[in-house]
């Protein structure tokens, strides 16, 4: 895996969050990355739960960003580029 290359969250990669759930306790999702989602005015972070969760794998949880304390890279998908179409030459 190319370390230096991660600048974004792909889907399908695999991450550990840790997020806020009380002023006390942090709360801990492992799963793998299906992308955003809005909350009212909120962003969110869209995990698949694994196996880890028991009863809730292969649930989605939205973790809105705000309450993110940090992200471990488990399993890295690269983020597929987009094929550009060949350009087409325009006369005028």
């Amino acid at each position: 895996m190319d370390r230096t290359g991660i600048i974004a969250l792909t889907k399908g990669s695999r991450y550990r969050i840790e997020s806020m759930e009380t002023r006390d306790r942090t709360k801990v999702t492992k799963g793998v990355f299906r992308g955003y989602a809005a909350i009212g005015p909120d962003d969110a972070i869209v995990i698949e739960m694994d196996e880890s969760h028991t009863e809730l794998k292969g649930k989605l949880r939205l973790i809105p960003v705000h309450v993110v304390l940090s992200v471990d890279v488990m399993e890295h998908v690269p983020e597929e580029t987009p094929k550009s179409e060949k350009p087409h030459t325009m006369y005028g």
